[in-house]
């Protein structure tokens, strides 16, 4: 039996959604991205990633089924 140990999740400033991935570690996957000194540009603005947070999405799970959700939503561009 497979365990239930990754989070799968949403990277959002404000509102925008900017990213989603998996993790096994929410709050330290959350840091990564805030330091990651990126940004997204949506309508002529820019939406800095150091303002982002996390938001969970879903319940915790094993890595196949998050890996499929992650491929699902184009979450990783190493899928295409």
């Amino acid at each position: 039996m497979q365990m239930r140990d990754t989070y799968k999740y949403w990277f959002k400033v404000l509102n925008l959604k900017v990213h989603c991935g998996i993790t096994y570690d929410l709050e330290r996957r959350e840091n990564e991205h805030k330091n990651s000194n990126r940004y997204t540009e949506n309508n002529r603005r820019r939406y800095y990633w150091k303002n982002g947070h996390i938001v969970q999405e879903g319940n915790i799970t094993t890595r196949q089924a998050a890996m499929n959700w992650e491929k699902e939503n184009g979450c990783n561009e190493n899928w295409k």
